[in-house]
């Protein structure tokens, strides 16, 4: 246990290094002198644990590197607390025998693998025995279940995703607008690798194109096999997975439930409960329809993209080499990861994305490359959407295009997202 618990807290001898700065850590830093449990949620390697590494790295500037616990309870060598959430008490016990010293800053990551984990932390954030407990979870019903509603009230939330192309440009000394442009031949080689490695923190800093390839499978057999598949306790397994790749290989189409259903010989609720739980793992982000009355949007067909193109393109080889489809999820992703809500519009035109945030509505078309034979498709989509939901200003997304027509802006990816 001694060599476990060294292993995990090399900050009580030094601070972390080579970690990649978030934008996330302003706001956690922020909200340090907040009482509440700090919960970190999102899809696995996503970067959790950097954060919490990073936030360390921020408390040692003050606090003595001895009083931060962090426990990976991902780690095979606490199996034995899964079944037990009381043996926490024994493991933070003979850390603080090991460093002499009080845990005040308690570190818990992957709780969901410990049954009653909420339970323990109630416990110990009632009993007020440390400054600040932190959580992180790669599944969203980590708070959705029976004994979550004992924290309620009890808790701040924030999502965490892979990186972002901001995050990016910042890692790579990019930051004004002049630089963008001085750069712009680096930017856009970020963006072709965004395409089609995407951005979890280890396969961007990993160099050879074959490991990104095999840690991208790895996370989605992981992702699969434990947070959905075992975590929900799923038994048509087959169904799960062929479902699972089906969603993949058709990202951006529109589907109902009954129709997946039938397409791969299950029924519509099945369809929908697996989806829920993909959401839940951050493996996949369903969208609706964007419509003023919301039994409308309910009821209307979805769309279904992925979290981050790596899987995607790695996964389900139809994406290989469709641009088109891949630019596409990676716009979504950066919405998502900005914090967006997303929907789409359908009438007798699509516009691809409708978003919003802080009261405010955008219209978005996407479009890798605007040429003669799709411009009046892609123009007369975005007008109608602008039209229909009395949106101002409208926006077509391309590679590398830039063009104002009115009131719609076309802008390369690149400038947008910076």
């Amino acid at each position: 246990m001694d060599k476990v618990i060294l292993q995990q807290n090399k900050h009580w001898h030094n601070p972390y290094s080579d970690l990649i700065g978030r934008e996330k850590l302003k706001n956690l830093i922020k909200k340090l002198s907040l009482k509440e449990v700090q919960v970190l949620l999102g899809i696995r390697r996503s970067g959790k644990s950097t954060l919490l590494k990073l936030l360390i790295n921020h408390l040692m500037t003050n606090y003595d590197p001895f009083s931060m616990l962090y426990i990976n309870l991902d780690d095979p060598n606490f199996t034995e607390v899964y079944q037990d959430s009381s043996r926490l008490y024994q493991i933070i016990d003979f850390a603080e025998k090991l460093s002499g010293k009080k845990v005040e800053y308690l570190f818990l990551d992957e709780v969901q693998h410990v049954n009653l984990w909420e339970k323990f932390v109630k416990s110990i954030y009632d009993s007020e025995v440390y400054k600040k407990i932190f959580v992180t979870g790669s599944n969203s019903s980590l708070l959705k279940g029976e004994y979550a509603q004992l924290l309620s009230g009890r808790f701040i939330l924030d999502e965490v995703f892979p990186l972002s192309y901001q995050e990016i440009l910042t890692d790579q000394n990019i930051g004004s607008n002049i630089e963008l442009v001085q750069n712009k031949s680096t930017v856009l080689a970020i963006i072709d690798k965004l395409l089609e490695y995407g951005a979890y923190p280890e396969v961007y800093k990993t160099k050879d194109e074959d490991l990104k390839r095999e840690l991208l499978i790895n996370y989605y057999d992981t992702i699969v096999l434990k947070d959905c598949i075992a975590n929900a306790r799923i038994r048509e397994i087959h169904v799960f997975r062929d479902l699972t790749h089906y969603l993949l290989t058709n990202v951006g189409t529109l589907f109902s439930y009954n129709g997946l259903g039938k397409a791969l010989n299950t029924n519509e609720n099945s369809a929908k409960e697996y989806i829920n739980v993909l959401e839940n793992s951050f493996l996949l982000d369903e969208i609706r329809q964007f419509s003023f009355l919301l039994k409308k949007q309910s009821h209307a067909r979805k769309k279904v993209y992925a979290i981050d193109n790596g899987i995607l393109a790695n996964v389900s080889f139809r994406f290989s080499a469709n641009r088109g489809k891949l630019f596409e999820n990676l716009v979504h992703s950066e919405f998502k990861k900005s914090g967006y809500q997303i929907h789409f519009y359908q009438n007798r035109g699509e516009c691809d994305f409708i978003v919003s945030k802080d009261s405010t509505r955008k219209a978005i078309q996407v479009c890798y490359e605007l040429t003669d034979q799709n411009r009046k498709r892609e123009l007369g989509g975005l007008n109608e959407a602008m039209n229909n939901l009395r949106i101002q200003d409208g926006t077509i997304i391309t590679y590398d295009q830039e063009e104002t027509l009115d009131q719609i802006n076309i802008i390369p990816f690149w400038k947008f997202f910076a």
